[in-house]
């Protein structure tokens, strides 16, 4: 390579004068990546980084898994079909019985599957569609911090006002109530929401469902409680509410279990996927719900993109890979045990300004006082080749998404580079 395709290789200035100004990762990691594998990013100057961003929850297996890239390439090269709308293909039959053989199945569910689109905004404007189709209601309630999508439907029900107000047009027919934990165990767990349901005076209509994420990951990594989400279920119960969960960036096993709400012995009426369950980062969403939903009718729900033939390829080889057994389960639990009990440490040492957060994977630190504090850590770890993201309704979050698949030395790896970091960054301000 000469110096002159060297430095164009490295130049960034189309990116800045051609691309949108509402880009945002590339402004926190300004390098040109090409190629990746497992945790790793290179860039086109061979500069590795550590992976801890995960394609925001997309890359649970990594990037570039042997399998599925063998799977994919197979099926490209004998000319698969690529694009299928909703008709019926291999790739998705493979699909549909890995994913009931392996995932439903052994849990005792048995949900229909709905291809809404490629996104996990798709899967929740789907799901909120279906509940108010089946119960003939409007109103939909749900919690503080939340998170659920981009799109008109998911953005009524997301709790950032940032991204609330990027709608451009009053959001309706959603109702905020507090997550767990919202006043620091203060008052009573949904004394005001059974208290609205229940009061004829309240101005409040019986909704059609509530959608809860088991952990809220742009809202700050804030994990419900067991506890929390058996009462959510029971009182949707009571009052003949569905219960939807969205699991498109908690589920796929980030939290240990494949889905998130699992370890509550729960059984919500509706669950939306995506992010991972594409295995390879390839766009896939699904919706999955009781029998006793499907009241659609043909096509009225659909979208182009639904028969994404590659991302059942490469999602059907995760399944068989990944959850055929309790491996990477287990594995996913302890490593969030030891991100834990390495970070804890600086709780101690900084009493009062620091915060663990989290289940399994699903791993952040708050800074409580000074949430700026955050953004300053994430640039000092990818100072150090490593990559990390903030996330909370003041970023005031350092956010962990690794693949689940990492190594110790690359799980010890990132331990050192974030906590070195984090320790830096609050020794210039507190010691």
């Amino acid at each position: 390579m000469t110096e002159a395709t060297h430095d164009a290789n490295l130049d960034t200035s189309i990116f800045s004068d051609r691309e949108s100004e509402v880009r945002s990762y590339s402004r926190n990691w300004p390098v040109v990546f090409d190629t990746a594998k497992g945790a790793t990013l290179t860039t086109v100057d061979g500069d590795d980084y550590l992976d801890f961003f995960g394609g925001a929850g997309a890359l649970n297996y990594g990037h570039n898994d042997d399998d599925m890239k063998s799977a994919l390439l197979e099926y490209i090269q004998r000319d698969g079909v690529t694009h299928s709308l909703d008709k019926y293909t291999v790739a998705k039959r493979a699909f549909l019985e890995t994913f009931t053989s392996t995932i439903l199945e052994p849990r005792g569910l048995d949900y229909k599957v709905m291809f809404p689109g490629p996104t996990g905004t798709n899967a929740v404007e789907s799901a909120l569609k279906l509940a108010r189709k089946v119960t003939g209601r409007e109103a939909i309630i749900n919690f503080t911090n939340s998170f659920h999508g981009m799109t008109l439907g998911s953005l009524s029900v997301t709790g950032n006002s940032m991204k609330r107000a990027g709608a451009g047009i009053p959001l309706v027919h959603a109702t905020p109530m507090p997550y767990d934990n919202y006043f620091g165990g203060v008052t009573e767990d949904f004394q005001w929401m059974e208290r609205v349901l229940v009061d004829s005076g309240s101005g409040m209509n019986r909704p059609a469902a509530v959608i809860v994420e088991c952990v809220q990951g742009e809202g700050g990594i804030n994990a419900a409680r067991a506890e929390w989400l058996k009462a959510l279920d029971e009182l949707c119960k009571r009052h003949e509410i569905l219960l939807i969960v969205d699991d498109v960036q908690m589920g796929c096993g980030r939290t240990g279990e494949f889905f998130s709400f699992e370890f509550a012995g729960i059984k919500p009426d509706i669950v939306t996927l995506s992010k991972s369950i594409g295995g390879y980062g390839l766009p896939l969403a699904i919706t999955l719900f009781n029998r006793e939903l499907d009241e659609w009718t043909p096509g009225e729900h659909n979208g182009t993109f639904r028969g994404n033939n590659m991302a059942f390829v490469t999602a059907e080889v995760a399944l068989r890979k990944y959850w055929s057994d309790d491996k990477l389960q287990n594995r996913t639990l302890e490593n969030g045990r030891i991100l834990r009990e390495r970070f804890s440490p600086l709780v101690y040492k900084y009493e009062g300004k620091l915060e663990l957060r989290g289940r399994g994977m699903a791993f952040g630190i708050a800074f409580l006082e000074k949430p700026e504090l955050a953004a300053e850590v994430m640039a000092r770890c990818f100072d150090n080749k490593m990559l990390v993201e903030t996330a909370g309704p003041s970023d005031e979050v350092v956010k962990f998404l690794a693949p689940l698949i990492l190594t110790d030395d690359e799980r010890d790896r990132g331990i050192e580079i974030c906590y070195e970091a984090v320790d830096h960054v609050l020794a210039q301000q507190y010691l």
